[in-house]
């Protein structure tokens, strides 16, 4: 057993590792060869996020859902996502994340980086129900790359999103007193970048926080149907109306 394995098996502990089918059905260009991409986002879990979450997972090629596996499917934007027919979960029940391209790139942000960050957000929260106490007693949603989700690095030259570790959530620790994020550009707990946001419930119900006023106006023009922030709070359909045609 290698030392990897120990620690993911202390660490998080999902008892899995899960497939992960990524295929994609997007008419536009991604600005990146799919199969390069998919080895960089392999690259990205074992070598960047697996340390510090302890969320393995195996990234595969595929042509549309595969039976028992999660998925990762590249669209050209929510409408198509509407048509196609599916919603949050794979026909199987199973977590799934959506890239829509079009929409991406219509408001000057990067493919690997959405589906980075995509990625990120469905390892550690699955089932899109995880929450933390943060300041004020709001709740925090468990996602990992909201509010830095405008900081970017790189893997063998392809554009990787920024992402938040679990000290980030933890109210007790002290300013500069852990790592935050990947980037250190965190230096607090519940801190959002001048680029990020975040999902929070307060007032009964779920609405977002911004960084900056910059972000919030960047937001809002934004298309987030099919996003995983939309399902936040919501009871999710428990399989999809039909396969990926």
């Amino acid at each position: 057993m290698t030392a990897r394995s120990r620690f993911i098996a202390a660490a998080f502990d999902h008892g899995q590792i899960p497939t992960i089918a990524c295929f994609n059905s997007a008419t536009a260009d991604l600005g990146v060869d799919f199969d390069r991409l998919l080895a960089v986002l392999q690259t990205f879990v074992d070598d960047h996020f697996v340390p510090v979450w302890g969320t393995p997972a195996k990234l595969v090629k595929a042509t549309t859902f595969r039976k028992d596996a999660w998925a990762l499917a590249f669209l050209d934007d929510a409408d198509v996502a509407n048509a196609l027919g599916y919603h949050d979960l794979t026909p199987d029940g199973l977590p799934l994340s959506k890239v829509f391209v079009k929409s991406t790139l219509a408001v000057g942000q990067k493919v690997s980086v959405t589906a980075c960050h995509e990625l990120a957000e469905m390892l550690v929260d699955p089932a899109i129900n995880l929450a933390a106490t943060g300041p004020g007693n709001v709740f925090y949603a468990y996602e990992t790359a909201d509010a830095v989700e405008e900081i970017e690095f790189s893997i063998s030259g392809i554009a990787m999103s920024d992402f938040v570790y679990p000290a980030w959530f933890e109210g007790f620790r002290k300013p500069g007193s852990a790592q935050f994020d990947h980037e250190k550009k965190v230096t607090r707990p519940f801190q959002i970048l001048s680029g990020g946001y975040m999902s929070v419930f307060k007032d009964g119900q779920w609405t977002q926080i911004f960084g900056s006023p910059a972000k919030a106006k960047r937001f809002a023009r934004e298309d987030r149907r099919g996003h995983r922030s939309t399902y936040r709070g919501r009871t999710r359909r428990m399989r999809a109306s039909r396969r990926l045609r």
